[in-house]
């Protein structure tokens, strides 16, 4: 294994510095940026291979940093990392080049998993079957129920459902694939 040197910018210390130990005890070196500004500046002075990049840091978008890595550095990876997902920004993200997009909370385990996502995995299976509609709406009612901490009203009126109806369906088994 190749060591790699990472430029990793979030406006959450905690969440940063954990992603870069774990980095660093898997042999990286790591460089970590609060905002656009000291990325941008820390990008000026050396040469990164890969880049983890928050999609909000603070009042600015980790898209604009995006753009001006690629423009400085064509040949960088990049990861956008959110807590805050959508389609549109995941479509962005890639559009402008980054590599992949995840999901907070994600681990160093999840983020190299993401840089390694272009090389060809040979036993990849795929399914027999697609997953049925009802294990994919099993699947968003908990995701969108995990976003709203539990609370079922919340989550009710994010699905545009009944609350009653929600916890009916929330009582059922989860559907098999």
């Amino acid at each position: 294994m190749n060591p790699e040197f990472f430029l990793i910018v979030d406006d959450d210390p905690v969440f940063g510095a954990v992603v870069e130990r774990a980095l660093q005890r898997r042999g990286h070196q790591t460089e970590f940026a609060h905002n656009i500004r000291s990325a941008l500046l820390m990008a000026a002075e050396k040469k990164f291979t890969r880049a983890i990049i928050d999609l909000k840091l603070a009042h600015e978008s980790g898209l604009t940093l995006i753009r001006s890595l690629k423009r400085s550095c064509p040949e960088l990876q990049i990861v956008m990392l959110t807590g805050y997902s959508s389609i549109s920004t995941a479509v962005e993200a890639i559009k402008l080049g980054a590599s992949n997009y995840l999901c907070k909370p994600a681990d160093a385990n999840d983020i190299l998993a993401a840089f390694d996502m272009n090389r060809p995995v040979a036993s990849t299976e795929i399914p027999q079957t697609p997953i049925s509609i009802e294990r994919l709406e099993w699947e968003h009612i908990q995701r969108v129920l995990q976003e709203n901490q539990g609370n079922i009203s919340a989550t009710a009126r994010s699905l545009g459902m009944h609350r009653r109806t929600l916890q009916r369906k929330l009582q059922k088994r989860p559907v098999k694939n």
